[in-house]
């Protein structure tokens, strides 16, 4: 900031003694080369970019056009169906087979669905038509379906798809669930 300085002029003539000024620092400048250097980043800095994931959906029918019913075979395919608690269970049965002690149970790691999904694909009759079904109960956890979409890329699977859990293996599942919790602990030794 600027000082006016006023001379101290007491009325006496004689000898005019100079008085030693404290040093002062202006520090006007400053602050406009701050804003300054705020406006510089801000301009210059990109901003962080939203992670974004390719999820390809089919395209409407036309409002007249049903589309048809794709069957798909049990042998080529694989239902994974995420519930609560981060638990996965698959199978690869039909309504008839699926009961609680033939809907399986694994994890998120590498020994768990990515070795599940790459034995089923082994397995399937024709590997280049090998479909994964994800269904995600009303309990599972979003960050669950995130983790099941980035093990289609881990595992290759390009045909997959999202449905909802069917009524027969949401009341399998709930038996399941339940079962889990009412089992016994085992003792430890």
């Amino acid at each position: 900031m600027a000082e006016v300085q006023v001379k101290d002029n007491s009325g006496k003539g004689g000898k005019v003694r100079s008085k030693k000024q404290v040093p002062h620092v202006d520090l006007t400048p400053m602050v406009d080369l701050a804003f300054l250097l705020i406006t510089f980043f801000m301009l210059v800095t990109t901003f962080n970019k939203p992670n974004v994931m390719d999820l390809g959906l089919p395209a409407k029918p036309k409002e007249n056009q049903k589309p048809p019913d794709t069957e798909i075979d049990l042998s080529n395919s694989i239902s994974i169906i995420l519930g609560k608690d981060n638990k996965i269970f698959y199978h690869q049965l039909s309504r008839d087979e699926l009961t609680e002690a033939t809907l399986n149970e694994t994890t998120f790691d590498r020994e768990g669905i990515t070795k599940v999904i790459e034995q089923a694909k082994a397995r399937a009759k024709d590997p280049a038509k090998f479909t994964v079904i994800i269904k995600p109960t009303d309990d599972a956890v979003y960050k669950n379906f995130v983790d099941m979409l980035d093990e289609m890329a881990i595992t290759k699977n390009e045909i997959y798809g999202i449905t909802d859990i069917k009524p027969w293996e949401e009341a399998v599942y709930e038996k399941k669930v339940g079962e889990s919790k009412t089992a016994p602990a085992k003792p430890t030794n």
